[in-house]
């Protein structure tokens, strides 16, 4: 029964995924329709990001007060019911009106399912998780490539991820027996008693600021490397704009794998070490995307690395949060966690493009670092005061 959860748990982090390229994918087509300028992307995307920070931040209260299952199913019946309305969306403003109930439902199922995890399974279960996500985040833009190329249009590829979600919501309603049959929690010792300590509670707990400010620096190293990543290589190193896209989606593709391979060696090494491994490989890469080599080999190279190195961090974070703070406070943290998680992937690559603008290309890599830096620097801390 624990495998068969673990299974439905696997797959709802696939579908979490699903969602979250369709609109980059889409977005050349759907403003044509919309008759909307292309920079109304930004303004859908941060709706969604609005909704996931509020729905990460009431989490704690939801699942304590309903259950991880029910909030799960929920949460991804919501979603789906707004992927429908995506692909009904007769205008711009009703995009932006169904972008509200989708980020509060990715954000619902982000925070239960990661707390759930890091609660009552082991680190490797964690890194395939999110491997999971990235499988999904992967598929999104070829269903979407499919419906486009073959002439259904992008809101039929909205409505078969839409499906997707509708018969995941079913699977998930059908299993909530097996939420109720919890595993030993991932130090063996069973039920995991909980009480309410509330946002404010959360945030005076030792190290919790630094863990929070560690989530932060990461989401933003990693969402500001995969959306500049092209137009550095392109513009700065001078290779082509196809090699450029190609290279940037390896760095996606390195995140995934990183994770299904971290999955092996997570529970030998612990996620201190993890954290620590992924960062010395997020600086190698970087530093090869600085080298002044003659040809553009070594940054593209060091793209590829830097995902690979990024890829046991996010989970590890997350698995550690009942470690280091107390089971019974994980499930508020994890949800500010999340909430940090966004924050950081929203705000900030935009602020690299003014840096871009206004200063120069060039600057990328060191402005990855700078966040890398505070990610190890604020772990490092976390470790201290935990004593973990």
């Amino acid at each position: 029964m624990v495998s068969l959860l673990l299974a439905v748990i696997y797959v709802a982090f696939i579908s979490l995924g699903l969602p979250d390229s369709l609109l980059g994918s889409a977005w050349p087509v759907m403003v044509g329709e919309f008759d909307a300028p292309v920079s109304y992307a930004g303004i859908v995307s941060m709706i969604i990001a609005g909704g996931t920070i509020v729905s990460s931040l009431l989490s704690d209260r939801m699942t304590r007060r309903l259950g991880a299952g029910p909030v799960t199913a929920i949460s991804v019946l919501t979603t789906a019911l707004a992927l429908f309305g995506f692909s009904m969306a007769p205008s711009f403003w009703v995009l932006c009106l169904v972008a509200i109930p989708y980020g509060l439902g990715a954000g619902g199922v982000d925070a239960a399912l990661n707390n759930y995890v890091a609660l009552y399974y082991a680190s490797r279960h964690m890194s395939w998780l999110h491997c999971f996500w990235g499988v999904g985040a992967t598929l999104g833009p070829y269903v979407m490539g499919w419906a486009i190329s073959a002439d259904h249009g992008w809101r039929t590829g909205y409505g078969v991820i839409a499906a997707f979600q509708i018969l995941l919501t079913v699977a998930l309603f059908l299993s909530l027996p097996l939420w109720k049959k919890r595993p030993l929690a991932a130090d063996g010792s069973g039920e995991v008693q909980e009480a309410p300590i509330g946002l404010k509670g959360a945030i005076r707990i030792k190290g919790v600021k630094a863990i929070l400010l560690a989530f932060f620096g990461y989401c933003a190293f990693e969402t500001t490397a995969g959306l500049w990543a092209s137009t550095y290589l392109v513009e700065y190193r001078g290779v082509d704009p196809e090699t450029a896209a190609t290279f940037a989606a390896l760095f996606y593709l390195g995140i995934t794998v990183g994770r299904f391979i971290s999955g092996f060696i997570a529970d030998r090494f612990g996620d201190k070490n993890m954290i620590r491994i992924g960062v010395g490989v997020i600086l190698v890469g970087l530093v090869l995307i600085v080298l002044p080599l003659p040809t553009a080999h070594g940054a593209l190279a060091g793209l590829v690395i830097i995902g690979i190195g990024g890829a046991p961090v996010y989970p590890s974070i997350i698995h550690s949060t009942p470690a280091h703070f107390g089971a019974e406070n994980s499930h508020a943290i994890v949800g500010i966690q999340m909430a940090c998680a966004y924050c950081g992937a929203t705000f900030m690559p935009p602020v690299f493009g003014l840096l871009a603008q206004y200063v120069h290309i060039a600057t990328y890599p060191y402005y990855m670092a700078a966040f890398v830096l505070v990610l190890w620097w604020m772990t490092e801390r976390v470790n201290r005061v935990c004593r973990c």
